[in-house]
């Protein structure tokens, strides 16, 4: 099991890479204290050979793995990528390109939604691997040879995937869908966080302009905080402390004291300080200039028989197609369908449009009805007459 720990020994290996059609990649990281991963190890391998290079070997320059990466030539082969491709972003500045993922290529093919490494190596490979190490320190030094085993898994097997997986697109004739679930991956900006964008991420909502405005700019400086002292959010702030805060904007250190979320004596820290000018300015902001609130649309309940009958035929084309229904259309996507013909989300767009949503809104307006068959449920269109 080969470690590679010196630049001459990598410049080899990204050679002999680029000589491929594609080359499997994987990472091992920590993250558990820090706001930014930690590359603790790259594991790497084409059809001939998997090596382990070691980041953290004192003098040794990635320029040559980098280079690989952006080499249009050769496919760079990923399972589930997005936090691979952060570390590699943060690194180079640049998303690996192209890029194959295999959790996508595995979802699109019918496998399920966001299945695991450990399922498809079952399925495809036959074989099991072993989890023994999936836990362990993976910044310490020297590597053992059971961990070294176990992360050279991760690449050598998805080989095999990968060539199972384009051969099963193609046969199904799906590659334009894997194109289109790859777009997002290969974009810069989903690897870099802005901090004024914070706020998006977070489920708790709020009912008032003044408190949308707070909440906003409360995820703001938590973020910029996080990304400059290198600290996972939660160890700034957490998203329940920031909810709290959002709506009830103290403006002295006692206020602190009544909160649940925050910490017993948060109001004497100097992020308590920050906290309170933000809440000041909050309150100084003419109404005019507070942000809007979603729109609340009206229109037929998502839940109601609409919602239904759209329910039944995604169920029926995701058992014909062998695809998992959540991967063509979410809840929430089929009640935003049902309030907005023209709603920004993903079924409305590319090849779940094809495949459900324009029947989804045939349906809603009455052009085609759902029938039970004994081979289960079909659509039919319904004349004008009958639609009236």
């Amino acid at each position: 099991m080969y470690v590679i720990s010196e630049t001459s020994d990598l410049e080899q290996f990204c050679a002999e890479a680029a000589e491929f059609d594609f080359v499997t990649v994987d990472t091992e990281f920590h993250r558990e204290t820090t706001y930014w991963p930690i590359l603790c190890l790259i594991q790497a391998a084409t059809p001939k050979r998997a090596v382990l290079i070691d980041p953290l070997a004192r003098g040794l320059d990635l320029a040559p793995f980098f280079a690989l990466l952006a080499n249009p030539e050769t496919v760079k082969v990923f399972h589930a990528a997005r936090q691979d491709i952060e570390i590699f972003v943060r690194m180079t500045g640049n998303v690996p390109h192209p890029i194959f993922d295999s959790q996508i290529a595995a979802s699109v093919c019918g496998y399920g939604d966001q299945v695991s490494y450990d399922n498809l190596v079952q399925s495809i490979v036959g074989a099991r691997l072993d989890k023994s190490s999936r836990f362990t320190d993976w910044a310490a030094r020297p590597l053992t040879d059971k961990q070294k085993a176990y992360a050279l898994a991760d690449v050598t097997h998805l080989r095999d995937i990968y060539l199972a997986l384009v051969d099963r697109l193609a046969e199904l004739n799906r590659l334009s869908w894997m194109q289109d679930e790859s777009k997002i991956i290969e974009r810069l900006d989903t690897y870099i966080i802005q901090p004024q964008n914070a706020w998006k991420r977070l489920k708790l909502k709020v009912n008032r302009p003044r408190d949308l405005a707070a909440l906003k700019a409360l995820a703001e400086w938590r973020e910029a905080e996080a990304q400059k002292l290198d600290k996972p959010r939660g160890r700034i702030l957490k998203d329940d402390a920031i909810y709290e805060l959002a709506i009830q904007r103290p403006t002295n250190a006692a206020q602190f004291e009544r909160f649940r979320a925050v910490p017993k004596g948060y109001g004497r820290s100097q992020s308590a300080q920050k906290v309170m000018e933000i809440s000041k300015a909050i309150e100084a902001l003419d109404e005019k200039t507070l942000p809007r609130l979603p729109d609340r649309r009206r229109g037929p309940s998502p839940k109601g028989p609409v919602g239904d009958l759209l329910r039944v035929l995604l169920k029926a084309i995701a058992e014909r197609e062998g695809v998992a229904a959540r991967i063509i259309a979410t809840s929430d996507d089929i009640d935003a369908l049902v309030l907005d013909d023209n709603a920004d989300i993903p079924a409305l767009s590319g090849w779940r449009r094809e495949l459900f949503g324009n029947k989804a809104l045939a349906i809603k307006h009455g052009k085609i009805a759902l029938l039970a068959t004994p081979k289960g449920i079909s659509e039919i269109e319904v004349s004008p007459k009958q639609s009236r």
